[in-house]
């Protein structure tokens, strides 16, 4: 945690660049798997610069979710319907990131990226980010077989996601190992001031 808090900026952005570009690659798997187009968030992963200071993490959204939830759908955290079931997903992503966060070692609120002074858990919003798109593909195939109610069905499938197998390192890993190996490796690269994140592969 000592190191956590004196790492320097330059390695903490190229962290936040690496996460960006793992989100990035995820995305566009997530689109494929649609059959949807995703080769210009592919050629937006190679263009991620440290610490994403042209801010393309914003631009494969703006491409994503149209492509992704609909012409018509808006992203928002107060809205129903997809959104609730978005927001209950990345719920579950997020308390596996943060119990994943805790074992490692480090301190939740100590972002990356995210800084909010009443976000006791910055860290588990930025580290979580890579793994978002298993939750809206899970959401996008809920709401084609069974509607768009936040129902006892549609929880018990986005719960199952953190057992989701991942391609990680030699093998496959499910995501809530994969979140611990992530960390870990964070809190590794702290240590070490040299840094070594172990991103998952799309699957």
């Amino acid at each position: 945690m000592r190191a956590q808090w004196q790492a320097k900026a330059p390695l903490i952005k190229q962290a936040w660049k690496q996460v960006v570009i793992a989100k990035t690659r995820m995305q566009a798997a997530a689109l494929e798997a649609f059959g949807e187009p995703s080769a210009p968030l592919t050629m937006m992963a190679r263009k991620v610069t440290s610490g994403d200071g042209t801010n393309l993490e914003a631009q494969a959204a703006r491409y994503y979710w149209p492509r992704m939830m609909g012409a018509k759908f808006r992203r928002d955290a107060g809205a129903d319907a997809e959104n609730a079931l978005l927001n209950y997903g990345y719920t579950v992503l997020r308390a596996a990131t943060a119990r994943a966060i805790v074992a490692a070692g480090l301190h939740p609120t100590i972002g990356l990226f995210h800084s909010n002074r009443g976000n006791a858990f910055a860290l588990a919003d930025d580290l979580m980010e890579p793994f978002r798109p298993l939750v809206d593909c899970a959401v996008r195939n809920i709401v084609a077989h069974s509607g768009a109610n936040v129902d006892t069905g549609a929880k018990q499938s986005l719960a199952r996601l953190i057992a989701t197998d991942l391609p990680l390192g030699e093998g496959v890993t499910p995501v809530s190992v994969a979140l611990i190996k992530l960390a870990t490796s964070l809190g590794q690269s702290f240590e070490a001031s040299a840094l070594a994140l172990a991103l998952p592969d799309p699957p």
